[in-house]
Parts: structure tokens; C-alpha cells; sequence
């Protein structure tokens, strides 16, 4: 039996918060991931990103964030969301000691909150979250509005896919 509303899930980093100022973090050896994290609250928000939403709520979507952040930084994740207007929204994250690929973990949270018939859209700005998303039966988009030296991407990709780390 389908949903009421449909949901749609849009991942954070990237999509809505711009992490570019803090990208730094990981594209040294060995990786900062406390000073990555610890500077996620000074992230801006993506004008973009707001308008992806809006649309989305607009078509009558539920939108709820699905984050491969780690769980333990949910408390400043809420507070960031709160202080940039989206309460209230539902907010999955990365269980704190799952490192596998954010593809696999996204798609394993998922489908454990929905159907594909039930889910309108994905939004993430990883192409393999978008493919594996696809591939597991659910609309999914691309986010290509935070541009990123090939470093930051190598850097951010590598945390994704190969660290588990966001």
C-alpha cells in the first residue's frame, strides 16, 4: 500500500550545505575528519539546494535528509538545519561506525523507509549514490551545483566510497 505523500530524500553536504571551505580537511594525509566535522556548522547554505526543496514540497513530496554524516554528529547537523530554516524535516544519518560506501549505506537506508512506488525523488550530489539509487529501482537526480577542484572531488569521493566517512 503506497504512502499518502510521497517522499523524497535529498542528501546534505554538497547538495544543501556547501562544504567547499572545508574540504581542506581531507585533501591531506592523514585525513582531519574531527576539523572536517567540526566545521560543518560554519557551512552556507546552497541557493540551489533550497530551490530543489521547495519544488520538491511544492509537488507535494515529503522531504526528508538522508546524509551519509555520521550519527554521532547529528546534534550540530539538527542545529545547523534548525538555524537555516528546516526544522522539522525527518534526518537520516550514517550509523557512527559504518564505514562502507555511501552508495550501499544510502540505499540500505532506503529501503528500509520506503518502497520505490513511494519515493518521488533522490537528490545527491555523489554519482554513484545516484547510479546505485537507480539501479535499486528509485528516481534519482544528480546535484551539480557545488563546483570543486579535482582535488576536493578526489577528496570528498575518496571519504564517500572508499572511508566511509560521509
Amino acid at each position: 500500500m503506497g504512502r499518502v505523500r510521497p517522499l523524497a530524500f535529498v542528501d546534505l553536504d554538497g547538495v544543501v550545505a556547501d562544504v567547499r571551505h572545508r574540504l581542506h580537511h581531507v585533501q591531506r594525509h592523514p585525513r582531519d575528519w574531527d576539523g572536517f566535522f567540526a566545521a560543518a556548522p560554519q557551512d552556507a547554505v546552497h541557493p540551489e539546494g533550497v530551490r530543489c526543496i521547495a519544488k520538491l514540497e511544492g509537488q507535494g513530496a515529503e522531504v526528508a535528509f538522508l546524509t551519509g554524516r555520521p550519527e554521532h554528529r547529528r546534534r550540530d547537523t539538527t542545529r545547523w538545519l534548525s538555524a537555516k530554516g528546516f526544522a522539522g524535516r525527518v534526518l537520516h544519518m550514517r550509523p557512527s561506525e559504518d564505514r562502507r560506501p555511501a552508495a550501499e549505506v544510502k540505499v540500505e537506508l532506503v529501503e528500509g523507509l520506503a518502497a520505490p512506488d513511494d519515493v518521488v525523488q533522490v537528490v545527491d550530489d555523489d554519482p554513484r549514490v545516484v547510479e546505485a539509487m537507480r539501479a535499486a529501482g528509485y528516481p534519482a537526480t544528480r546535484a551539480t551545483w557545488e563546483p570543486r577542484s579535482v582535488g576536493g572531488q578526489r577528496a570528498l569521493l575518496a571519504a564517500q566510497e572508499r572511508e566511509g566517512r560521509t
